[in-house]
């Protein structure tokens, strides 16, 4: 069977792409991560300027696709600054999931009652020590399915950067199924590893779930 026969000719090429691209998602993720809470705070402040550039910085984000940011970082910015095709990836990458994930984690914390943050203000806590101990744990919780769907898409998304010239799994199937001729089944191949790697991440966020399930029970 020829796809069985291109999975065991690539299996110096594509595991290790995998974990390339496994690399590019979680660094990016991270990173995507703290640029969503800091705007998240931002579309919640009062300051009307950092609302207005929250406000600015998701709907440019969100209104132009991806490629055209990766595209910028790497070929654009070369004239002043020159990133490695993984970190104008990851870069890329972070600041497209980090709009995405300001408005799940505005719209977690807005959930939380607002009595709670009232009744800890009202017994001496500050604004910050109130959010950290109190409102973020809780908006964190709520966070985790939407959270978990965005890194997907951005597992997904990571395929992207192969057109900047990086061999992640993307870019090494196109260069396989290049050199093999066998286009259809060189992408299938490439499927079933992205397939692998969703599942990966699919379990790993039920496991948090329950986690933090039964830690909330148990409190």
């Amino acid at each position: 069977m020829i796809i069985f026969d291109i999975f065991l000719n690539t299996l110096d090429v594509f595991p290790r792409a995998a974990l390339l691209t496994l690399q590019l998602t979680v660094t990016s993720l991270i990173l995507g991560c703290i640029i969503g809470l800091i705007f998240a705070f931002f579309r919640i402040s009062s300051s009307k300027l950092l609302n207005y550039l929250a406000t600015i910085y998701i709907g440019l984000i969100r209104g132009t696709p991806l490629i055209v940011q990766i595209a910028i970082l790497y070929f654009g910015m070369a004239s002043i600054v020159t990133f490695s095709q993984f970190w104008a990836g990851a870069l890329a990458l972070a600041v497209h999931n980090g709009a995405y994930i300001a408005e799940i984690f505005r719209g977690a914390i807005q959930s939380i009652d607002k009595g709670q943050m009232e009744a800890a203000r009202s017994l001496g806590m500050s604004y910050p020590l109130a959010m950290h101990k109190i409102i973020l744990p809780q908006a964190f919780k709520f966070s985790i399915p939407p959270l978990g769907n965005q890194f997907i898409i951005g597992l997904k998304d990571s395929s992207l950067v192969a057109y900047v010239g990086m061999a992640e799994l993307w870019g090494s199937g196109l260069s396989e199924a290049a050199s093999n001729f066998r286009q259809l089944e060189s992408y299938i191949v490439v499927g079933i590893y992205y397939l692998a790697l969703v599942m990966l991440f699919s379990f790993l966020l039920k496991q948090l779930e329950k986690r933090m399930s039964l830690d909330s029970k148990t409190a």
